[in-house]
């Protein structure tokens, strides 16, 4: 395992699995980490190099002060491409990962091998932009201690959070010491998202997963980004909210995985 900081800003990085396979990058959720990916790195670490990365402002990177687009993080993870001498891979993103991963087919497809897009949108309806925006305001004030009931309830069943698993903990952590710039940076960035209308050139291989209960990118969501895609497949995971990677892994992990082997036959 190779753990480190490449670039500028400092982007973590986490590199693991077996030599010479095909890399298969992970890009988390907002206010989340490398941490919400350990389910997948137990799954995938023999068949593939994994490689997860803390986005700008979140986890181990560097926290710079905002505005970011999506274009600024998207060039952040070709440069952390470009710095390990990787030429392509198969990448995986879930809710803001998903959007980088959008910009990525959108103006780099030379760099994909294939597209997973879980729990994301490629829009943000102008309601949704103002409740961005309040968000702001109160993270500024209080930081995101105060989000973090609600977070948690939108991103995992009522059941999944009594239980209270050691990686609902440490994700809890996670949410909690993100830094107000990286979080704000960000918000801005999906605040400003509006893809829709391009999907329908993708022509990447692409995956798109959708938590049956997901309150936040529902799968009316996720069916309209399916439609737009030409060839996509679509997978609903029952029984989980936002983060069905953590709250059903291995039935996320096997959709992944059934996809990922249909593009070598």
């Amino acid at each position: 395992m190779v753990q480190a900081h490449s670039q500028r800003p400092r982007i973590h990085y986490v590199l693991e699995g077996t030599d010479k396979a095909p890399v298969l990058m992970f890009s988390h959720s907002l206010a989340s980490s490398t941490v919400m990916w350990e389910p997948q790195v137990k799954h995938f670490h023999r068949s593939f190099r994994v490689l997860r990365f803390d986005t700008r402002g979140h986890g181990k990177s560097e926290a710079p002060e905002g505005p970011y687009t999506f274009q600024l993080l998207a060039d952040d993870v070709l440069a952390l491409l470009d710095s390990l001498e990787i030429e392509k891979v198969h990448f995986v993103g879930l809710s803001m990962g998903g959007m980088i991963g959008q910009e990525l087919a959108l103006r780099h497809p030379d760099r994909l091998l294939s597209l997973t897009l879980s729990d994301t949108s490629a829009r943000t309806p102008q309601e949704a932009a103002k409740v961005w925006e309040q968000r702001i305001e109160q993270v500024k004030r209080e930081g995101l201690k105060p989000l973090l009931e609600g977070t948690m309830e939108r991103w995992f069943t009522d059941a999944f959070r009594k239980s209270r698993p050691p990686l609902y903990e440490a994700i809890e952590q996670q949410f909690l010491h993100t830094p107000v710039a990286g979080y704000i940076g960000c918000v801005q960035a999906i605040m400003k998202l509006n893809n829709l209308d391009r999907l329908s050139s993708i022509r990447t291989p692409t995956l798109i997963l959708v938590g049956e209960e997901d309150p936040g990118t529902p799968v009316s969501v996720a069916e309209e980004i399916h439609k737009r895609i030409s060839g996509s497949k679509l997978a609903i995971i029952p029984q989980a909210r936002h983060l069905p990677n953590v709250e059903q892994a291995e039935r996320w992990n096997r959709e992944l995985e059934t996809f990922l082997s249909s593009l070598t036959l």
